[in-house]
Order: structure tokens, then sequence, then C-alpha cells
């Protein structure tokens, strides 16, 4: 005959709401598109919230690298930059890509890539040897990679006579570090094409060759000086400023951005929220949670006017220019201009019209 303890025990299995552990749903490298080598990580599992699509990190060459969430609200602005960026290099649905580094992969988004009919994969192992043999066994029609890496590579397999191997028509996508410009001659040798992807895993992909691949972004005045300007998208600064030049980009002369001469923003700027269509408590956590993830201090100050017909921010230099200049303050006026922002602040949005429903994480008496 059960006692109570027995009831609840058959109670808490067969009537439960929350999951066990075998039950939680998955999310992993694969389900990502990221299930590739590399030498700089280790596979981890980790407990990652409901709100967010998906977490990924920051590249960290000359830093830590930080955690940054992408949330659902964020995918359909990727998948259309994506959609800009195969369109312009010619991809095609059915093509295959390499990618060099799998967590690029993440800046495009797994279903920016579905959509696109695309079939990418990864090297064996991360090394320029590997690299060269996937050249020539899988006859790839892209490669997404880091410039000095592909260069060094294509120059090494050159060397060791399997230059007739290669691919006979390739397109060269590099990202993650600035363009190495001895590359373009390797490649030209080739009959190779390249293109000079510049982003970010907070904010996605954000130029091809000096051209904006999003219509909220905005080049403001940099502290860096004259000719400079900073990369500011959807009202957010990404802390780069390029020299704008009217000579064009080396891979497109009608890119302005000159993305391979990239210099860190100091002082950075920080952003005050001034108007919102939003509640002002809605605004104040997006600032303090999601944006935070972004790697952005945005900051809520008295006087914030809520119910406004679009969102206005205003970026200050949290510092005096290093050579003494006043930088005066920028306006950035939505909802065009301000619409990362804004689908940051509905991800909080989303989040807080969802009900909770894990009693322990409620924590309720």
């Amino acid at each position: 005959m059960s006692d109570a303890l027995d009831d609840l025990e058959e109670m808490a299995s067969a009537f439960a709401t929350a999951p066990s552990m075998a039950e939680m749903p998955r999310r992993t490298l694969t389900d990502k598109g990221i299930a590739g080598p590399t030498a700089a990580h280790v596979v981890e599992e980790v407990h990652t919230p409901l709100n967010l699509a998906y977490v990924t990190f920051t590249t960290g060459s000359s830093a830590f690298q930080n955690i940054v969430g992408v949330t659902f609200s964020e995918i359909e602005e990727r998948c259309a930059v994506a959609r800009r960026v195969l369109d312009t290099v010619g991809a095609v649905a059915g093509q295959r890509m390499l990618v060099t580094y799998p967590p690029l992969v993440n800046v495009f988004s797994r279903p920016a890539l579905d959509r696109a009919g695309l079939q990418w994969f990864f090297l064996e192992r991360s090394s320029r040897e590997a690299f060269i043999v996937a050249l020539c066994r899988q006859q790839p029609a892209l490669v997404l990679g880091e410039s000095s890496f592909i260069r060094a590579s294509l120059e090494e397999a050159s060397r060791l006579g399997l230059a007739d191997r290669l691919p006979e028509h390739l397109v060269i996508m590099v990202a993650g570090t600035p363009l190495d410009l001895d590359l373009l001659p390797v490649a030209e040798r080739h009959g190779y094409r390249v293109h000079d992807l510049y982003g970010c895993q907070e904010f996605g992909w954000l130029t091809l060759d000096g051209v904006p691949l999003r219509d909220d972004i905005v080049l403001v005045a940099s502290p860096a000086g004259e000719g400079w300007r900073e990369l500011v998208v959807g009202g957010l600064p990404t802390a780069d400023s390029f020299p704008y030049a009217e000579s064009g980009h080396v891979c497109n002369p009608q890119g302005r951005i000159i993305t391979y001469r990239r210099r860190r923003t100091h002082p950075e700027y920080e952003v005050l929220v001034r108007r919102t269509p939003h509640a002002a408590e809605t605004v104040d956590r997006a600032a303090r949670t999601v944006l935070r993830i972004k790697g952005r201090v945005v900051k809520v100050p008295p006087g914030l006017v809520t119910g406004a017909a679009a969102t206005e921010l205003e970026l200050v230099p949290s510092l005096p220019a290093a050579d003494g200049r006043v930088v005066a303050p920028i306006r950035i006026v939505g909802p065009v201009a301000t619409r990362l922002f804004d689908d940051l602040v509905r991800a909080q949005i989303d989040l807080q019209a969802t009900a909770k429903t894990d009693p322990v994480w409620r924590k309720t008496r």
C-alpha cells in the first residue's frame, strides 16, 4: 500500500510541467551549425536562457573573449543581411562553402545559411595543411575565413606543387581580422575573387567591401580624428572607427568605408536614451540586461520621454578626445536609424509577455 510520499513521487513524475534533465531541450554545436574544430576552445555544455536564440562569443584576437547572446528578434535582420552578402558575391543555392573558423557561422546565424540553400563544412583540423587538403579534395565554391591564414595556405599550396589541384574558381570572403592586402595578388594569380566582410558576433555582418549591409548604419564623427568615422548600427556604437575615403575600398571602388584600416575608437561613446515609444521600466531592463551582453553601456537618464513616436538616442563621448578636442553629442532618431536597438528592446518585451513556468526559478513562497 502506497503512502503519501509514494503518491507525491508518482504525481511529480506523471503530471510535471518542468522537465527532467533527460527531457530538457538541447542545442548542440550541430544545431547551431558550428560543429567544427578549433584550437582555441573547449566544448562545454551550458544552460542557455530560453529567451536567447543562441550564445556565442567575441573573437578575442587581442583580449578575453566575451560571451554574446543573440535574441530571436535579431534573426530576421541577420537573414536579410546574409541574403545581401551572398547575392553580392554571386553565391547560389546548392554551393558548398568551406568555413575555416566555425564560430563565424554565428555571425550569419544558421537560419540565414539554411534559407540561402548553402552547404557549409569545416576543416578536419584547424591548420593550414588541413585547409589545403580540404580545398583540393572538397573543391568548395566559397571560402569564409581569416585573410592571413588563407594567404599563407595558398602560398604553401604553391610551394608544395599543389596549385593545379586547387579549385579553378573560388570566392573568398575574409572576416574576423582586417583584410591582409597581400592576399589580393596571391588570389589574383589563382583567378580567385576576394570580398572583405566586416562585422561582429554582437551585431552580425555590417559591411561588405566597404558598403553598409543594413539601412540602420550611420557613420558619425570619431574621436580618432579628421577623416575617421565611427560606425554606429541601430543607434549602438561599434567602438570601431575607419577612414572614410571617396577613393573607395580596395575590393570595391563604390565602398567608402576602409574597413582594413580599422582603429578602436577612444574614447568610446556612451548611449543615453532620450525618447522611447515604450515604458521606461522596459527600456531600463533592456539596458541592464540584453544590451550588456552586447558589450554596450546604455543609460536611461532622468527625464526620459515615453510614448514617443520613435526612439531617440544620444551618443556622448565618455572622455575628452586624446588631442583635447570636444566632440559634440550626436542624436540618432528612429525608427530606421534605431532598428537594432528597438529589436533588442522588443526581445525584453517578448520576455515580459512570457509566463515563467519553472517554480524553482520563480522562487515563489
